[in-house]
């Protein structure tokens, strides 16, 4: 209830503020929502062990939005979306996950209780992007990226069954579609359909994720929804002159092996400590790229690149496929070709490629649960004051599965 109370003091604070239209208040909006959904098993795998999907969570919001007086090119090219800062605590705990007798576990073996999914906090920043104004109704996608803590993890004394999160810090994704009826010139009732993952991008296992989709509905409040409605086509930019450049970049990153977990999950005895162990070694991964990009919108780059992947774990690998009797060819180094797409909104950027691997020779598990194309999503910052310097994180992965977590550093050159 505390919860409850702090989230609804929150919202009500909001419509204390007085503040004249030209103030920098009139810029944000307030919103709560609830949100009844369903943990997914996404494939026959998950299905089997995940039994009871139903969850609910709570989320308290505050954006920002430019208006057509601040002038803002970026704003204005976007429609003049909302930058969001978000709360989101999710309630888990009606989820029960519980393997049942199946050759596929190996040597793994039953037990007698229900494993749990904990309850997660998370923090997150949103891009709320209105496709569509009209007098009562708009519409609108989102985008959300953060961070979040669950009170439970998995472990083999009392949770053994919850390959869903191997770790108490998680990352946070959300998406979803949304619509609003505006009640009058401040007050809204906005109805979704959401997407919210939590995982831990293969830094440690189980890595499985969460995957929770629901329907939400809640209360907004935008005092600025008229001004937007009617004068949003008052400030024209200026145009986007378009460039190429080259994007050089290189990235640190880390993983654990999914080698390690299927090991110790279903070809480990139970007399061995290492059988269904929550302990796995963390491995570093380099890479680097070389994008030829073209800038032809201020919000869009798109172009292809060379991507060089190097992994301290190839030899690990080896090692286990030569105990298990597995013949697979091994290499620290793997080559790739992908198409690139980068999104920006002024510092921020969402950098997307899609790749397909030249070279890869990762093992005999990689034939199986690996595809021959990757995908990579990250966030990044721009500094204008170093020409262009981006820091930021990717995801890499293969069919939406982590692959690893990396650090980069990139930097453009005017072609």
């Amino acid at each position: 209830m505390r919860l409850l109370n702090a989230i609804f003091a929150l919202l009500i604070l909001s419509t204390t503020v007085q503040a004249d239209e030209t103030d920098s208040l009139h810029h944000y909006n307030y919103s709560l929502h609830i949100m009844p959904g369903k943990i997914l098993a996404l494939d026959k795998y998950a299905a089997k062990w995940i039994r009871e999907t139903n969850n609910l969570s709570i989320a308290a919001e505050i954006g920002r939005v430019a208006l057509p007086t601040d002038s803002d090119a970026y704003a204005s090219d976007f429609g003049y979306p909302s930058l969001t800062f978000g709360v989101r605590y999710m309630l888990n705990h009606q989820v029960r996950l519980r393997r049942s007798p199946d050759t596929a576990w190996g040597m793994a073996e039953m037990v007698d209780y229900d494993s749990h999914l904990g309850n997660t906090l998370s923090l997150y920043g949103k891009f709320y992007r209105p496709f569509a104004r009209h007098q009562h109704w708009e519409t609108a996608y989102s985008l959300s990226f953060g961070i979040g803590y669950s009170h439970t993890k998995y472990n083999k004394q009392n949770n053994i069954d919850n390959e869903l999160i191997g770790t108490n810090a998680l990352i946070y994704f959300g998406a979803g579609i949304h619509a609003t009826y505006h009640l009058n010139e401040q007050w809204g009732i906005r109805g979704g359909l959401e997407f919210v993952h939590h995982s831990n991008g293969a830094l440690y296992r189980p890595n499985k994720g969460s995957n929770s989709l629901g329907t939400s509905i809640g209360v907004v409040y935008e005092p600025y929804y008229n001004l937007l409605e009617h004068q949003a086509k008052a400030y024209s930019p200026q145009p986007f002159e378009r460039y190429w450049y080259l994007n050089l970049s290189a990235g640190l990153g880390a993983k654990t092996m999914l080698e390690d977990w299927l090991t110790t999950q279903f070809r480990t005895p139970s007399s061995h400590p290492d059988y269904r162990t929550e302990h796995f070694k963390v491995y570093a991964a380099y890479s680097m790229q070389a994008d030829v990009m073209c800038r032809y919108a201020r919000r869009w780059a798109s172009g292809i690149g060379i991507d060089w992947f190097y992994g301290t774990y190839a030899s690990h690998i080896a090692d286990l496929d030569a105990q298990q009797g597995n013949v697979a060819k091994h290499s620290p180094w793997s080559l790739g070709i992908a198409a690139k797409h980068e999104v920006f909104y002024h510092q921020l950027s969402l950098g997307m490629s899609f790749g397909w691997y030249l070279h890869r020779q990762m093992g005999y598990n990689a034939l199986f649960n690996e595809s021959r194309f990757y995908e990579r999503i990250g966030l990044h910052y721009t500094f204008s004051s170093a020409g262009g310097l981006k820091l930021g994180v990717n995801i890499k992965a293969h069919e939406t599965k982590a692959d690893l977590t990396e650090l980069v550093i990139a930097y453009p050159f005017r072609l």
